[in-house]
């Protein structure tokens, strides 16, 4: 099981309200939330391994160098993210309390927590399971690994199961073809303009007809108009430039330097002294018992 951590702390923060706080005032809606989600997670699942997949960086820079809108819109400050002032205090206490509890939680440097992911399920040799709330991870299904997203738009309790046939179904095209079918839709909330003019219902058209985004970009250069709808092969000759270095920022790394670590679902907590120290400072005696129940 592989969680999309930062996708997983948002959507805690967004839906456990700012007025749960520790002893000392401190809101931690983000750090409650999540602790229940895995709790959550573990119970129905019953995963044999899990790593917390993290973001080290949030806008790499191969990323922005090939498309300096890249996330740009989400920028606080140089290179820092815009994060809620009481957010950022509680991702430290997540990581420390992942630590304690012994989950693997693994970020590396130069990449987003999307990468990581798509280098653990690329390398696994069994059943994977990502939790996310993020569309791009669904370019990672693949059914005869099987790899699934577990996908948490309508909630931890009722996650929806994505796997090739619910891609096909939603979105028109191949099982495995989402990140080609994102590269040419675009998504502005990650500031990725796309094919102008060229909506969702043509990018799956092409994909469909194609079979790849190399495979189209291959038949624009021939320069014929077969398979191409109305208009469409003017505006992606018009997009050529953005084609040829999208697939860079979509497309999640599958090669991250992985450090070697222990991905093993713990049964007890490895650091149980720091754990309660880390329930008593920031009132987490509830969640950490459900998920502690969980693990055991």
């Amino acid at each position: 099981m592989l969680l999309d951590t930062p996708s997983l702390y948002f959507r805690a923060f967004y839906g456990v309200p700012e007025s749960v706080t520790s002893p000392d005032g401190m809101p931690v809606n983000a750090v409650r939330g999540l602790l229940d989600m895995i709790a959550t997670l573990v119970r129905q699942h019953s995963p044999g391994q899990i790593v917390a997949c993290m973001d080290a960086d949030w806008r790499p820079a191969f990323r922005v160098a090939a498309i300096p809108s890249y996330k740009a819109h989400r920028v606080a400050t140089g290179d820092e993210e815009e994060v809620p002032d009481t957010l950022a205090p509680q991702v430290p206490v997540i990581e420390e309390v992942l630590d304690a509890l012994g989950i693997a939680r693994v970020g590396v440097a130069g990449y987003e927590a999307d990468d990581v992911i798509g280098t653990y399920a690329t390398a696994a040799t069994s059943a994977v399971d990502i939790v996310t709330g993020d569309r791009d991870l669904f370019q990672l299904v693949d059914d005869e690994k099987p790899c699934r997203a577990l996908y948490t738009v309508r909630g931890i309790r009722n996650l929806q199961i994505i796997d090739e046939a619910f891609v096909r179904e939603k979105y028109g095209i191949p099982g495995r073809a989402y990140a080609d079918f994102a590269t040419l839709r675009g998504d502005p909330s990650d500031g990725l303009p796309g094919v102008a003019g060229i909506g969702e219902k043509t990018a799956a058209a092409l994909v469909t007809r194609f079979g790849s985004l190399s495979a189209l970009l291959a038949a624009l250069d021939d320069g014929g108009a077969d398979g191409f709808p109305a208009g469409a092969r003017n505006k992606l000759a018009a997009a050529r430039d953005y084609l040829e270095v999208a697939p860079l920022v979509v497309r999640v790394a599958r090669d991250v330097p992985i450090p070697d670590v222990d991905v093993t679902l713990p049964a007890a907590p490895r650091d149980p002294e720091r754990l309660v120290a880390l329930s008593e400072k920031y009132g987490l005696d509830s969640p950490l018992n459900r998920l502690l129940a969980a693990l055991a």
